[in-house]
Formats: structure tokens, C-alpha cells, sequence
């Protein structure tokens, strides 16, 4: 398998991306092409023990900046690494891209350059979430701000079929995110896209409140990307919140507390796995015609590592092949 890696995006880069290069060539075997400027990889790889024939290094001069604009950045930084790496992906010099770049570059390079797969009219980003059950497809959480209500039709239709291949799921189930039960809740718009999405074929069960996301009821929750976007980070903002809580609680806590805390550690270190973003290291780019995941900002190494697992699983599963099927039998 081989993938290309963003060397320049994300916060921690390229000491993150560097590293969890190494770290998934040496624990799957995969071959990574480190796409950025070489001499600062090159600084990054010293000291690392590696396959020398698992890693190489594409130069790229320029790097588009977390707080710069999507497309002008693609359009003025054409040796940009999130630019090459899709220009690269396009040419078959490998089989996804894996980035923790400026996310609307990110999305704005692979439809340029890849395209989109036969029936799509926007992109979508599929986040993976744990829930108390199983994990679930959140979908769209910020390639397209302003859908129409048929991108979320198309929304639910990848994302059944990401569920149904990556997940073995038989018959997703999939949901539209809303602020209350109802079919009648919510804007116009939404309860346009509850309609078209209670006619298609897919197994819709109606809205699904945010509160309830996290029981694991639903395989699929559709959304566009402006409402998806907010709930993410909603989501990761609680989530340190509530780790830092415990933390000073704890601390501050007496000798029988702390020692209750102790006896319990194996138990909140099992929940951390499941709930750790680290460990599902990226959301596919739902929609391009090519394998394209898009990693946190501040993903750190072992994200990165796990991203590029997730890449590869998202091409051995066939997923676009699937999307396209499904859509064509919709």
C-alpha cells in the first residue's frame, strides 16, 4: 500500500508527520511519500529507525498556512504540499493522501484535482465518533457550508455505503441531525432534506438530537457542514474539559479518593482508548475520486500513524467503488 503524507500540515508538523510515518511503516509495512520541503524532512528523519525503502521524500517549496484562504492558497501555491500531494494522488504516484492541513485547502485541491466520483455534486467529511455502542459516521463537519438539500441525500448514500464496507454493517442506520424528534422540527431546509431522506431507499429512522449521538442507535447521522463543524469541536471541547476536571478533582482530592482513582485506573485508561480521537486518526474525504483523509490540526504522531491506517483501510475496502454503486442503484 502506498500513501502520501502532507510533511507540512498540521500545528505539530513536520516532527507529527514525520514521526507517524515512521511509526506506520515500521507496525504495517506501508510505503510513505513524504510530500513537503525535503530538508527539514530530511532533519526530522535523522536518527529514526525506518526501511530505507518504505519512506521517500517529494519536495514541495511551499506550505499553505492554517489561517490562509482556501482556494486563492491553491490557486498561488501550486508547490504547495497539499497541492502536490494531490496532483500526485491524481497521477497514481500513490494510492491515498493522508493530510492534517488547512482543511479548506484540503477539500479544495482534491475536487480540483481529482474530481468528484460520478453523481456527486459536493464533497463531504465523514467523521468517525466512539459512542457507547459503536462508533458512527458523522457527516458532512465542514467541506460544504451551504448545501442544498440534496448534498445531504448524497451525504447519507456515502455514508451508508462507508458504513456497510468499512463497518460490516448490514443495513446502516442513518439519521438526520435536528434540534428536536419531529419530521415537522427544524428550518425549511431541513425538513426538505427529512423528506427526500424518507423517500430514498436508505434505512432512515428520522432526526436524531445531538444529546443522543453519543447512545449508539444510528450508523449514520447526516448534517451539512456548518452545523457538523460546530458539533465537532463542541464535542472535542467537552471532552478536555471534562479530562481536566476529573484531573484537579482528583488532585485536590484526599488520600481515599486518590486511592480509589488508582484502583480504578485500568478502567478509565480503557475508556480513554475508546474515546480518543488519536486512535481513529482522520475522517475520509467522502465524495472525490480518490482516497483523501483529511487528520486533525493538532493530530500528534500516533494521530498521524493512524491516519495512514485509515487511508489504507479506506482503499482495500473499495470505499468509492461502493459510493458509486450505491448512488447508481439510488
Amino acid at each position: 500500500m502506498r500513501i502520501g503524507l502532507d510533511a507540512m500540515g498540521g500545528d505539530l508538523a513536520p516532527e507529527s508527520t514525520v514521526q507517524g510515518a515512521v511509526m506506520a511503516v515500521n507496525e504495517y509495512g506501508y510505503h510513505v511519500t513524504l510530500i513537503g520541503r525535503e530538508d527539514e524532512i530530511r532533519e526530522q528523519l535523522k536518527g529514526l529507525d525506518y526501511p530505507a525503502d518504505k519512506i521517500d521524500i517529494f519536495n514541495a517549496s511551499q506550505t499553505i498556512e492554517m489561517h490562509e484562504p482556501a482556494a486563492l492558497s491553491v490557486r498561488k501555491k501550486r508547490d504547495s504540499s497539499i497541492v502536490k500531494g494531490a496532483e500526485l494522488l491524481k497521477k497514481g504516484e500513490f494510492d491515498a493522501l493522508v493530510s492534517a492541513g488547512n482543511t479548506g485547502a484540503v477539500v479544495c485541491a482534491a475536487t480540483l484535482s481529482l474530481r468528484l466520483l460520478p453523481g456527486v455534486d459536493m464533497p463531504g467529511i465523514g467523521v468517525i465518533f466512539p459512542t457507547l455502542d459503536k462508533p458512527c459516521m458523522v457527516i458532512d463537519v465542514g467541506a460544504n457550508i451551504g448545501p442544498k438539500p440534496f448534498h445531504l441525500l448524497q451525504y447519507g448514500i456515502m455514508g451508508d455505503a462507508y458504513s456497510k464496507h468499512v463497518f460490516s454493517r448490514e443495513n446502516p442506520v442513518v439519521a438526520l441531525l435536528n434540534i428536536g424528534e419531529e419530521s415537522t422540527k427544524g428550518t425549511e431546509f431541513i425538513r426538505e432534506v427529512h423528506t427526500m431522506l424518507s423517500e430514498s431507499n436508505l434505512n432512515f429512522i428520522g432526526n436524531i438530537e445531538p444529546r443522543d449521538v453519543y447512545c449508539g442507535k444510528v450508523d449514520v447521522i447526516v448534517c451539512d457542514g456548518f452545523v457538523g463543524n460546530i458539533f465537532l469541536k463542541v464535542t472535542e471541547g467537552f471532552a478536555d474539559a471534562a479530562s481536566t476536571l476529573v484531573k484537579r478533582e482528583l488532585k485536590n482530592s484526599g488520600f481515599v479518593t486518590k486511592l480509589g482513582a488508582f484502583l480504578t485506573l485500568p478502567a478509565f485508561r480503557a475508556i480513554k482508548r475508546k474515546i480518543d480521537a488519536t486512535e481513529y486518526g482522520g475522517a475520509p474525504l467522502m465524495g472525490v475520486d480518490g482516497s483523501v483523509i483529511i487528520a486533525h490540526g493538532s493530530s500528534n504522531a500516533k494521530a498521524m500513524k493512524n491516519a495512514i491506517r485509515a487511508a489504507a483501510e479506506n482503499v482495500s475496502h473499495k470505499v468509492n467503488a461502493h459510493v458509486v454503486e450505491e448512488l447508481r442503484s439510488y
